[in-house]
């Protein structure tokens, strides 16, 4: 049996698949241009970006899932 944590791991996980999937599909060359911005991109900039994403990201998890 799957616990909740899981399924709502794998549901979110299939968001991400399908919103990547879908800029890559509307503007293939917009995406282009920002991984070759990406990879121009110092890593400190990149690392402080990331965990800034993550961060937010557990924070919103946090703020949906907390009882009211």
């Amino acid at each position: 049996m799957r616990s909740i944590a899981f399924a709502d791991f794998l549901i979110g996980l299939g968001i991400l698949f399908v919103l990547e999937g879908l800029m890559f599909a509307a503007s293939p060359s917009w995406m282009r241009k920002a991984m070759k911005s990406a990879i121009a991109t110092p890593d400190n900039i990149l690392r402080a970006v990331g965990i800034g994403s993550a961060v937010a990201g557990l924070i919103l998890i946090w703020v949906m899932r907390r009882p009211i």
